[in-house]
C-alpha cells in the first residue's frame, strides 16, 4: 500500500544490504506482543536454534532447502533480527518457541 517512491526507496535499501520494516506492522507487533510467527516458522526456528545447517533442517522436516530458507527469512523479518540464530533467540525470549 506504500506510494511508489517509498517502495523504490525500500527496494534500494534492501538491495544495498539494509532492512526495511513497515512502521505500522512494527508498532502492531510492539503493542500486542502477539506471536507473529506461523507454526512452520516456529518449528524451523526451534531446529535452527541448535545451529544445524539448512540442509539438516530441511531433511528433518521433509522440505526443500529453499523452503526452509524462505521460512527463516520470514522469521528473521518478523523478529526484526539479522540472522536465524538471533531470530531463534528472540523467539525463545518472547516465548514463541
Amino acid at each position: 500500500d506504500s506510494p511508489p517512491a517509498e517502495l523504490a526507496a525500500a527496494i534500494r535499501r534492501v538491495h544495498s544490504g539494509g532492512k526495511v520494516v513497515d512502521p505500522q506492522r512494527a508498532m502492531l507487533s510492539v503493542e500486542t506482543r502477539a506471536n507473529p510467527l506461523t507454526e512452520r516458522e516456529r518449528e524451523i526456528l526451534a531446529l535452527a536454534a541448535g545451529g544445524g545447517p539448512v540442509s539438516q533442517i530441511a531433511a528433518a522436516l521433509h522440505l526443500s532447502a529453499g523452503t526452509v530458507r524462505n521460512h527463516l527469512s520470514n522469521a528473521i523479518g518478523k523478529t526484526n533480527t539479522s540472522n536465524r540464530i538471533e531470530a531463534a533467540r528472540t523467539a525463545r525470549e518472547m516465548g514463541w518457541i
